[in-house]
């Protein structure tokens, strides 16, 4: 039986998610497993490495957007999994912006972002 869960997310952007998690300080693999209970693995197309025998996983679904895939049992045991996806979605959030911003034209421009 499979412990890894399947979670929908707002995330559209590889190369975001991927700075993001390195922002945070956390390894990121591409197009590799996902480490669950008991040996389990899952392919993602992005991983990220965690502290312990489990990871967090995203893959790519049909919509375009990213399902992050992680046995979230396991995550817990070492890590406060809401505080840890909270602050990946709101660094990813955050690059996003800053990101769009650039896109712009606005590089010399004072962005201020206030998280409420």
């Amino acid at each position: 039986m499979s412990h890894f869960s399947t979670l929908r997310t707002k995330i559209a952007n590889a190369e975001i998610l991927k700075s993001s998690l390195s922002d945070l300080g956390i390894t990121v693999k591409t197009n590799a497993d996902v480490r669950g209970y008991n040996g389990q693995q899952i392919r993602a197309d992005i991983v990220a490495v965690l502290e312990g025998e489990y990871d967090l996983g995203w893959t790519e679904n049909s919509e375009g957007t990213f399902d992050l895939i992680a046995d979230l049992w396991g995550v817990a045991k070492k890590h406060n999994q809401t505080e840890l996806i909270n602050s990946i979605n709101q660094k990813y959030a955050v690059n996003k912006t800053l990101t769009q911003v650039k896109q712009r034209g606005l590089q010399n421009a004072n962005v201020k972002l206030v998280v409420k």
